[in-house]
C-alpha cells in the first residue's frame, strides 16, 4: 500500500492500522448500540467487588426475559464480567434504586432463550466476527430467612418489585407429622430457589365455571404444601407495613400462589406482601378422639388454623429480611379466608402476631365459619375414619397416617370451620368476641351486594322456596317471606340470592362490627356494590357485584387472572376505584386507617349510626345498608343462640 509522497507501509504496520480501526469500529459500534440493537432494553449499572473491596462501575445493557434480569458480555469477555464470574456478589442499579444481586453464568436453553429474545442484528453480528455472547443472570442476592438463604426474583409485572416464591414456614406435614401441629423448618445447604411457587395444599379440583375462581391456576397439589411467598419492593433496612393475605376457598380448596393474588402492585404501593398456604379439608381440620389423646394438648382438629399462626410467626421472625416491619403486620382474606382472619382475632395462640385485620365477605359468628363443640367434631371425625381405613380395619392413629393423601381426599369431608378444643378456640368465635376476650386490634371489615348469586341454582318451584323457608326459619318465617317475597320463581330466585347474601356475609360483616364495640380498637365497615363488566360473549351481568368481585380491585390485578375475573373490559372508573381500594388497604396496614390524602373520608363505624362506606360507581357513606333485613337475621340468630343454652 502507498501513502502519499509515494513511501509504503509495511505489513506489520498496516495490520496494526487495520486492528485499531476495526477496534475502533467495534466500540462505536456499541456505544450506539441502543439506538440501532432491535428490543433493546434500557441499560444499568453493574458493580463488581473484588476480594480487597475495590468497586468497579459497568453500563451495561439490560436484557429482561421470563420475568428475570440478565447481562450480556457482546463479544471477547470483559474485565467486567471476568470479575463477576470471579466475585459473583455485585451491586446493580437499575433505574435509580441500588440492590444486591449474585451473578448466574447462562447456558443451554436458557442461553438460546435471552439471546433469541435479545438477537443484535446481523450488522452487529459481522461487525464482531459472530462471536459468542456471554450471558448472565442477575438474581437478587439470598435473603437469611428460617432454614437457610433463599434468592428470589424479579417480578414479571415490576423490575423493582422481588418476588420469592415457595419459602417453607413449617416442615412437610406428612407422614408421622400428619394430622400434628406444624414443625420447624429443616435448615438447608447453599442458597435455595426460591423463584418457582410451591404446590397447592390437597385439595379435590372444582369442574369449570363461575367457582372455579379459588383454584384457578392450581396445576400441582401436595401434602407437602407449607409454604409462603414475598413480594417486596423495599430496600432490605426498610421497615414497610406488611400485608398477610389467607386465601379463601372454603377451608377445602384455593391457593395462596394463585396469579390473582400477586402481590406486584400492593408493593409498588409501600407494602410487603405475602400470601400463605394452609392445610386443608380433612387434612387440616379433622377432629379425633384418637388424634386430641396424643396431643399433649387434648386438642384436634384445628391443623389449618395451626398452619396460619405458624405462617405469622414466621413473618414475625423473618420479614425484617425482605424491608418489612413486623410490628406493623396486618392479616386480610377473602371468604374463608375471612373466616381464618377472624379465627384469627380470637385465637389466643395468635396473639401480638398481627397489629390490624381485613375481612373480606366472611365470619364466623353464625352458619359459616363457626366453631363446633369439640364432641361434635370428634364424632364426625370417627365416621370419616372408619370410612378412610375401612370397615374391616380398627381404626387407629397409624392406618390412618398410612392412608395416602389421594385416599384421605377421596372420603367425603363437609366444609367446616374451627372446633372448640380448649386451646385453639377456648370458646366459640361468638361468645369469645361478646366477652371481649379477642384480640385488640383495628378492623376493616365488608361485604359484596350480591354474593349469593355465585352460590343459588335455579328453582323448581315457587313452593320449594316456600316450604325451604318455612322449614328454616321456623315462627320467623312470614316475616322472611314477607321481606323476601317470591310472587314468581324469578322473585324467589332473586329472594333466595338476598336471603344467602344477607344471612352468610352482610350480617356477618354486620355483627364483626359492631362486636368490636368490646374492645377499644375501631371498625371500619365497607359495602362494594360495583358490579365489573362481564367477560366478552358471556352472560354474566346477573352475578351482580358476586362473591370475590373485589380481590382483583384490592390486589389492582386486572387481567392477570386465569379466573373468573380475566377477560373483562374493565374501564376507568375500574381502575380509579382499584387504586382507591389497594390505597385504602396499604395505609390500614401502616397505621390501622385506611384514610390519606386524596381519598374519600372513611368513617369509623358507630353501632348507633349504622354507617357503611360503599364503595360502587361512585364511593359514599351510607346509613343503616339493608338494615331491615339485617335486623330480621340478627333475630332469628339471638333466637338460635337463646336455644342453645
Amino acid at each position: 500500500m502507498k501513502l502519499a509522497g509515494g513511501r509504503r507501509l509495511g505489513a506489520a504496520t498496516l495490520i496494526v492500522i487495520l486492528v485499531v480501526g476495526y477496534a475502533g469500529l467495534v466500540v462505536a459500534f456499541e456505544s450506539l448500540l441502543g439506538y440501532f440493537q432491535p428490543g433493546a432494553g434500557s441499560s444499568l449499572v453493574i458493580t463488581t467487588i473484588e476480594a480487597d473491596g475495590t468497586a468497579h462501575d459497568r453500563v451495561v445493557q439490560r436484557l429482561d426475559s421470563d420475568g428475570r434480569l440478565y447481562v450480556s458480555a457482546n463479544h471477547w469477555p470483559r474485565a467486567w464480567y471476568r470479575r463477576a464470574l470471579e466475585h459473583p456478589n455485585v451491586r446493580v442499579t437499575l433505574e435509580g434504586d441500588t440492590g444486591d444481586y449474585r451473578v448466574v453464568p447462562v447456558t443451554g436453553s436458557e442461553h438460546e432463550r435471552v439471546d433469541t429474545e435479545h438477537a443484535h442484528g446481523i450488522v452487529f453480528r459481522v461487525m464482531t466476527g459472530f462471536p459468542p455472547r456471554r450471558i448472565v443472570r442477575l438474581d437478587p442476592r439470598g435473603v437469611t430467612v428460617d432454614g437457610g438463604e433463599v434468592a428470589g426474583t424479579l417480578s414479571a409485572l415490576d423490575a423493582e418489585v422481588r418476588v420469592y416464591r415457595g419459602l417453607p414456614f413449617a416442615a412437610p406435614p406428612v407422614g408421622d407429622l400428619r394430622w400434628r401441629a406444624p414443625q420447624p423448618v429443616a435448615p438447608w445447604d447453599g442458597v435455595r430457589n426460591a423463584t418457582v411457587a410451591a404446590p397447592a395444599c390437597i385439595q379435590t379440583p372444582l369442574p369449570g365455571g363461575v367457582g372455579s375462581f379459588y383454584d384457578a391456576g392450581v396445576e400441582e397439589i401436595s401434602e407437602d404444601c407449607l409454604y409462603l411467598n414475598v413480594w417486596s419492593g423495599a430496600a432490605p433496612d426498610a421497615r414497610d407495613p406488611v400485608l398477610v393475605w389467607i386465601h379463601g376457598g372454603g377451608l377445602t380448596i384455593g391457593n395462596g400462589a394463585d396469579v390473582s393474588y400477586d402481590g406486584t402492585a400492593l408493593a409498588r404501593r409501600g407494602a410487603v406482601v405475602v400470601t400463605i398456604n394452609y392445610r386443608l379439608g380433612a387434612l387440616g381440620y379433622l377432629a379425633h378422639p384418637l388424634l386430641s389423646a396424643e396431643s399433649d394438648r387434648a386438642a384436634s382438629g384445628n391443623y389449618g388454623t395451626l398452619d396460619q399462626v405458624a405462617a405469622l410467626e414466621w413473618v414475625q421472625r423473618n420479614i425484617a429480611s425482605f424491608g418489612g416491619d413486623p410490628d406493623r403486620v396486618a392479616i386480610f382474606g377473602e371468604s374463608a379466608g375471612s373466616w381464618s382472619v377472624n379465627h384469627m382475632i380470637a385465637t389466643p395462640l395468635a396473639r401480638g402476631l398481627f397489629h390490624a385485620a381485613i375481612g373480606e365477605s366472611g365470619g364466623g359468628f353464625g352458619a359459616s365459619g363457626h366453631a363446633r363443640p369439640k364432641a361434635q367434631a370428634e364424632m364426625a371425625g370417627q365416621r370419616f375414619a372408619e370410612v378412610l381405613v375401612g370397615a374391616d380395619v380398627e381404626p387407629s392413629l397409624v392406618a390412618m397416617r398410612s392412608a395416602s393423601a389421594e385416599d384421605v381426599l377421596r372420603v367425603p369431608f363437609p366444609a367446616t370451620g374451627a372446633t372448640v378444643d380448649g386451646w385453639v378456640f377456648p370458646d366459640t368465635i361468638y361468645n369469645i368476641f361478646a366477652a371481649g376476650a379477642q384480640h385488640d386490634v383495628p378492623v376493616m371489615i365488608g361485604s359484596n351486594a350480591d354474593e349469593g348469586t355465585m352460590f343459588t341454582p335455579p328453582l323448581g318451584t315457587l313452593a320449594a322456596y316456600q316450604e325451604g323457608v318455612r322449614r328454616q326459619y321456623g315462627e320467623l318465617a312470614d316475616e322472611f317471606l314477607t321481606t323476601y317475597p317470591a310472587e314468581s320463581v324469578e322473585e324467589a330466585w332473586l329472594s333466595q340470592v338476598a336471603i344467602l347474601t344477607d344471612a352468610t356475609f352482610g350480617w356477618e360483616m354486620r355483627t364483626w362490627a359492631r362486636m368490636m364495640e368490646t374492645v377499644s380498637s375501631p371498625a371500619y365497615l365497607y359495602y362494594f356494590s360495583r358490579v365489573p363488566p362481564a367477560p366478552p360473549g358471556d352472560d354474566f351481568a346477573h352475578y351482580g357485584a358476586y362473591h370475590t368481585a373485589e380481590i382483583p380491585y384490592v390486589f389492582d390485578n386486572f387481567g392477570v387472572s386465569a379466573s373468573l375475573h380475566a377477560n373483562r373490559d374493565y374501564d376507568e372508573t375500574d381502575r380509579d376505584l382499584s387504586n382507591t381500594l389497594a390505597s385504602y388497604w396499604v395505609n390500614f396496614a401502616a397505621t390501622g386507617d385506611p384514610n390519606g390524602p386524596g381519598l374519600p373520608a372513611w368513617p369509623v363505624f358507630d353501632p348507633d349510626a349504622d354507617e357503611a362506606l360503599e364503595i360502587g360507581d361512585t364511593i359514599q357513606v351510607r346509613r343503616g345498608v339493608r338494615k331491615e333485613r339485617l335486623d330480621l337475621i340478627e333475630r332469628y340468630y339471638a333466637a338460635r343462640r337463646d336455644a342453645s343454652r
